[in-house]
């Protein structure tokens, strides 16, 4: 075989080889896992973080039981006192202009929310009560953005001196039958992932708007309560899935 015939074997050869190995190389990147991107994972993760609103049971998103602490401070002791809420009931959905007060409901509605879920519960000793109001937002600078604006409105002019905020669900024949607006004596909004949640809290016994800002032990365990209730139920919601990986993940 003459030299130059030796050498166009050859070189088919090599490209025979070379279209061998890329055509390995695509079948092995197909066989293999897909890799999402740091874009791609994080947006994966926080549609997983918003589909629980519709995919999460309302008795999921609101348990029957809460825990919540009261702290040491408050009751002159060293540590903390574990203590368990009781859900009362749950209230059809809500449009968020009947579920907040008027200025909050502006707030909800400029930050793209459609519908509000509540929630009462009963603290331990059956003398507070806490209305805990879940609104899904379009995402998480929303919710934080929607919180704050609410935090914001100003109490003046309001006879009950109080933030706008949720409205109060009561449930005749329970200890909430006369929780109304008129009965909140704290309000508090806050985000948690792409959700906005608020709470109202007041007393079991129908009284009206006091200033438990005057009694500090008063104050505590019932931001204590409120507080605590509100968080248990948000950070469920809003905490972020673990990051995607295929097999399993939406999108492989």
């Amino acid at each position: 075989m003459s030299a130059w015939r030796r050498g166009l074997v050859l070189a088919a050869l090599a490209l025979g080889l070379s279209g061998l190995a890329a055509s390995a190389a695509g079948i092995i990147t197909q066989v293999l896992p897909r890799r999402f991107t740091v874009a791609q994972a994080r947006q994966i993760m926080a549609w997983e973080t918003a589909r629980r609103w519709r995919t999460d049971r309302a008795g999921q998103i609101f348990p029957a039981a809460v825990p919540y602490t009261v702290a040491g401070a408050t009751l002159n002791s060293g540590g903390e006192l574990g203590l368990t809420a009781r859900r009362l009931g749950i209230a059809p959905e809500a449009a968020c202009r009947t579920a907040a007060d008027r200025a909050a409901a502006r707030v909800l509605d400029r930050f793209g929310c459609t519908v509000v879920l509540r929630a009462t519960y009963l603290d331990s000793t059956g003398s507070m009560l806490v209305t805990v109001g879940v609104a899904e937002l379009p995402s998480n600078s929303a919710a934080t953005s929607a919180a704050g604006d609410i935090s914001a409105l100003p109490a003046a002019g309001r006879a009950d001196g109080l933030s706008p905020g949720v409205r109060p669900v009561a449930y005749p024949g329970t200890l909430s039958s006369e929780f109304h607006d008129r009965q909140r004596q704290v309000t508090r909004a806050a985000g948690d992932g792409p959700y906005l949640i608020m709470l109202a809290a007041g007393f079991s016994d129908g009284r009206p708007t006091v200033r438990v800002s005057s009694d500090r032990y008063t104050t505590d365990e019932m931001t204590g309560f409120a507080g605590g209730v509100a968080d248990a139920i948000g950070a469920p919601l809003g905490a972020l899935p673990s990051a995607p990986h295929c097999p399993g993940a939406p999108g492989c």
